[in-house]
């Protein structure tokens, strides 16, 4: 379970970065986003499960 937690700590952390660091280019990257066609943003979020699929096989071995 603490593991668990770090990991979950560390992921806020780096998804909270650019919102801190640059909260401008943010609001912009956001605006771009909403124009994107579902279809693109579904491939997107299946290409980010298994690239972190494969990270968790690889960090279990």
């Amino acid at each position: 379970m603490k593991f668990f937690l770090c990991v979950i700590g560390m992921v806020m952390i780096l998804e909270g970065l650019p919102y801190f660091a640059f909260p401008e280019n943010m609001k912009e990257m956001m605006r771009k986003v909403l124009d994107l066609p579902d279809d693109i943003l579904r491939k997107f979020g299946f290409i980010l499960m298994l690239a972190g699929l494969t990270f968790v096989y690889i960090g279990k071995l």
